[in-house]
């Protein structure tokens, strides 16, 4: 599935001045993590924003932006902003700023048991 390498451009530029920032190809598109928590990245045409879920109501009626529903559920505190919410790069800075400030308080992903721990455990008993 193809992704706007432009905006992907766009992301990495301005994302690259935080340290800790690690590029992830997933969900058919780019993600960036930022000190190991998602933060914003492309998926097709837009951009994918996590967001403080506090905001989440307020932001979501600006231009351009819509809520995420990638599996078919509302995902609260994710957002995708299309060309009509990045006209400037006022409105780009604004997506940027809200994904890294929400990075500082956003708790990680809990790593997921791959088995591989298990198998380790079982031959040590």
């Amino acid at each position: 599935m193809a992704y706007n390498e432009q905006l992907n451009d766009r992301i990495r530029e301005a994302i690259a001045v935080y340290p800790n920032v690690e590029e992830k190809h997933m969900f058919g598109g780019v993600c960036y993590m930022l000190d190991g928590k998602m933060c914003v990245g492309v998926v097709k045409e837009e951009m994918m924003c996590r967001i403080d879920p506090a905001i989440f109501e307020e932001v979501v009626e600006r231009d351009g932006c819509r809520m995420m529903d990638f599996t078919g559920k509302t995902m609260k505190g994710y957002v995708y902003v299309n060309a009509d919410g990045m006209k400037t790069k006022q409105d780009f800075e604004y997506w940027i700023n809200l994904c890294v400030e929400y990075n500082k308080i956003a708790k990680a992903s809990k790593k997921k048991n791959t088995g591989l721990s298990r198998s380790k455990k079982n031959a040590t008993e």
